[in-house]
């Protein structure tokens, strides 16, 4: 699958991030020199991991019989120490329906196992970059 990514020269750094048939802004924020018409690449790299939590929460208990009805994820990001090599993002998973502490707290153990969070910790990732 190719994602492709072009400026929407209306402003100053918008983009407009294409995945098959969906459009995403992304921006700079206001201190960046963009105008914050859309998340920037660390929200929208926050957001994936948020998601993937929230969907693999959503399908694990679709497949366990378990009646979780509401799923929000927040997450919480400290930057602070990017430069020097750590990232931190605390995820928080907040739950509703008929639940027992059981079934919260496989769906919790669910969470931390997505694929994101183990592509964003467990995975070796190349990137290259050429001249088109």
């Amino acid at each position: 699958m190719t994602i492709t990514v072009i400026r929407d020269q209306s402003l100053p750094m918008r983009h407009i991030v294409h995945v098959r048939n969906h459009l995403i802004s992304t921006d700079g924020t206001l201190e960046e020199g963009g105008n914050d018409a859309g998340p920037s690449p660390h929200d929208l790299y926050d957001a994936a991991i948020s998601s993937c939590k929230a969907l693999t929460v959503v399908w694990y208990a679709k497949r366990k019989g378990i009646p979780v009805e509401q799923v929000e994820v927040s997450c919480e990001r400290d930057a602070s120490e990017e430069r020097k090599g750590t990232y931190r993002l605390a995820t928080t998973l907040h739950l509703t329906g008929d639940l027992t502490d059981e079934q919260r707290a496989d769906l919790l153990a669910v969470a931390q196992k997505c694929p994101v969070h183990k592509l964003m910790t467990a995975v070796t990732t190349e990137v290259t970059t050429v001249l088109g």
